[in-house]
Order: structure tokens, then C-alpha cells, then sequence
């Protein structure tokens, strides 16, 4: 039976326990057989079983293997061309977790996950600056991803910004971190919240303070 059948459709239910345990027993016996099942049914003609494959795709690699879903990240990506938000932002969570595992592969990609985040969900562009902070941690990618990852600083939602500081963290260096603290403090004037506020200089305070690697 194809794996497929394990998923929440199969089981005619509409929670999303069963993607979870799935998840879960492919990581815990690496079942590969499964992984590249899942990968194939990205294509199925059901949406619903679609976007349970994802959904168990990008649980495996928050879950700490995205070495499990690399091998797929081209076929992963390939939904982000996808009118369905659910598998966009399903895919940009996957392609999230494996940009620690397979960078190059990522980097690669780079055109059409900027495009994606242009016009995305909340989900895509919160996943899509975890790629980018993650893409400017390698000095080779650095100097081209790290203006991009300033650039969402910069016209991200006011709210979205200490999530997105927090993301960032891997990517500051001695010589972007002067850089990296002026893109945040000329966005302090756009809140009238002392909370907000208050948060924010907290943060800039943190990195002023941290021990940063030199490149």
C-alpha cells in the first residue's frame, strides 16, 4: 500500500495528528522509502493529499532531519509556483529546514524564493528570512543574502521584527553589525509604543554586546 494512504485523507480525518505521527515514525526508523513516496505524491491529483505531503515533509525537517527531505528539495520548491497558499508556505517551511543541510542547493533557488516572498503569506516570508539569515551564516553567500535580509528588516510589520532579529542572529558578524544595528534603530521612530520600543533597543543592546565572529 502506498504510504500515502497513511495520511490524514486516507483516514478520512481532517486533524492533523496522523501527518504528525507519520512524521514522527519516519525519522525515528529513517524510512527513505516514505520520504520518497511523500515526494511523489506532491504531484497527486488531490490537494488535500498534497498538502498532507508537505505537511509531513516539513514536520520531518523541523523535527531535526532535514537530511531526510533534501534529496526532494527540487520538487519541494517546484510547489511554490502553486496558487494553493497551503503548499507554498508548506514548501517554504521544508525549504527552511533544509538550508542547514544543503545550502548550495538553497542558494540555487534564490530567485524564485524572493519572488515567492514578494507576495506571500505571513508563514512564507517568516520562513523566507529564516533562508535568508540561514544563507548569510556561509561567508560565500554572504555579500549577495545579507542586503536581502536587511531589506525585510527594513519593511517587515513592526511586530514581525524581533522574530525576525532573533532569526537573523547567525548572520551578524564584527563587520555587518554596524550595519545590521542602524537598519534597526531607524525603525525605532515608527512605533509609538514604549513597549515595542523598548523591545527593540533591548535587542540592540544584545547584539552591541554579543561576541560576534569576525567574518
Amino acid at each position: 500500500m502506498s504510504e500515502v494512504g497513511l495520511l490524514a485523507p486516507g483516514l478520512k480525518k481532517r486533524d492533523e495528528s496522523s501527518d504528525n505521527s507519520l512524521a514522527l515514525e519516519i525519522i525515528k526508523k529513517s524510512r527513505t522509502d516514505m520520504v520518497k513516496d511523500l515526494a511523489v505524491n506532491l504531484n497527486h491529483k488531490d490537494k488535500n493529499i498534497q498538502g498532507d505531503c508537505i505537511k509531513v515533509l516539513y514536520e520531518i525537517g523541523e523535527n531535526g532531519s532535514p537530511q531526510l527531505i533534501s534529496p526532494y528539495l527540487n520538487d519541494i520548491a517546484a510547489l511554490l509556483n502553486s496558487g494553493n497558499n497551503r503548499l507554498v508556505w508548506g514548501a517554504m517551511i521544508a525549504i527552511d529546514s533544509i538550508t542547514s543541510v544543503n545550502p548550495e542547493g538553497v542558494y540555487g533557488l534564490l530567485p524564485l524564493i524572493i519572488k515567492t516572498m514578494e507576495n506571500g503569506t505571513a508563514i512564507t516570508i517568516d520562513h523566507g528570512v529564516g533562508i535568508l539569515a540561514k544563507l548569510s551564516s556561509y561567508i560565500e553567500y554572504r555579500r549577495r543574502i545579507f542586503p536581502l535580509l536587511l531589506d525585510q528588516l527594513s519593511l517587515c510589520r513592526f511586530k514581525q521584527l524581533p522574530m525576525y532579529v532573533a532569526k537573523s542572529m547567525i548572520a551578524i558578524t564584527r563587520s555587518n553589525s554596524e550595519q545590521f544595528v542602524l537598519t534597526l534603530k531607524s525603525r525605532l521612530a515608527e512605533t509609538s509604543s514604549e513597549l515595542q520600543k523598548a523591545r527593540l533597543e533591548k535587542l540592540i543592546r544584545v547584539i552591541q554586546k554579543k561576541k560576534l565572529p569576525d567574518n
